[in-house]
């Protein structure tokens, strides 16, 4: 009986030494964080949306303004993680420009990444869906207004997206072209609407006379070869080459489902590369 009442006073000894330094250290923890969210109420879209905000380092080293790369799919359990960590750390070896990274966290992504369509099966996929335009005015009155107010920023800006949002990243390009300089667009959805986008792309491109835009498109193996991609493919060789800088990209070694990151480093490095440093007169 004492042998057995021992042992059980030296297990409970050990299991409290062992408790007492993991409750210290549990309660010493704090909050990981990797940049900033708020809450934005938008008029336009009639509810509430959540921002996520990457400020890379050299922001709060300068006074200057950094350009802007809005994200849809802007999520923390979507694609900001890890677009936010890429950005961090091509801006930290030199081979990207820094950006504030502006993540748009989703609500009814089917309505807003997507246009009007005719298509019986389009409409199928969710219960809204062709409120592209209203997120775009969301984007352009509420949004940006926001970012401007709240962070240094120059007048550069720039939109990522893939899937659905790669199509609504194309969309804007030929829609509104002089929402961003820059767009990046990965596997774009340019199946929607019986491929309407991508038709009708070569005639909107031709008589584009604005001022310069950057188009990076990659597709992966389960978009390229399909009749939309190919119409896209064409229309961009057709472009007006000083109206729009693109470049396409074939991924044949990347599905839809592991596109975003290989394409994204690809992409940043090319279209946000550093510029080269002028020498003093």
């Amino acid at each position: 009986m004492f042998k057995a009442r021992f042992r059980f006073l030296v297990l409970a000894g050990l299991l409290g030494f062992v408790a007492r330094p993991a409750a210290r250290a549990q309660a010493g923890a704090a909050p990981l964080c990797i940049g900033q969210t708020f809450a934005l109420p938008s008029a336009v879209l009639g509810e509430t949306r959540r921002i996520n905000v990457y400020l890379p380092a050299s922001y709060t080293d300068s006074a200057t303004g950094l350009p802007v790369l809005y994200m849809p799919d802007g999520g923390l359990g979507e694609d900001f993680l890890h677009v936010a960590g890429l950005v961090q750390v091509l801006t930290g070896n030199g081979t990207m420009r820094p950006f504030i990274v502006v993540g748009i966290e989703n609500t009814e992504r089917r309505r807003d990444l997507t246009g009007p369509t005719t298509n019986a099966e389009d409409q199928k996929i969710a219960p809204r869906v062709g409120g592209s335009a209203a997120f775009r005015q969301f984007i352009r009155t509420e949004l940006m207004p926001a970012i401007r107010q709240r962070y240094r920023t120059t007048a550069e800006t720039a939109i990522v997206g893939e899937s659905l949002a790669g199509l609504f990243v194309v969309e804007t390009l030929l829609r509104e072209p002089a929402l961003f300089d820059t767009y990046v667009a990965f596997d774009p959805s340019l199946w929607w609407n019986d491929g309407q986008l991508a038709n009708q792309a070569a005639q909107q491109l031709r008589t584009y006379a604005g001022s310069a835009k950057t188009l990076y498109v990659a597709f992966s193996r389960d978009a390229l070869g399909t009749a939309p991609v190919r119409h896209f493919a064409a229309a961009l060789r057709h472009a007006p080459q000083p109206g729009l800088n693109w470049h396409y990209q074939a991924l044949p070694d990347e599905t839809h489902a592991t596109i975003y990151h290989p394409a994204a480093l690809r992409a940043f490095r090319l279209v946000f590369k550093p510029r080269p440093v002028l020498p003093a007169k």
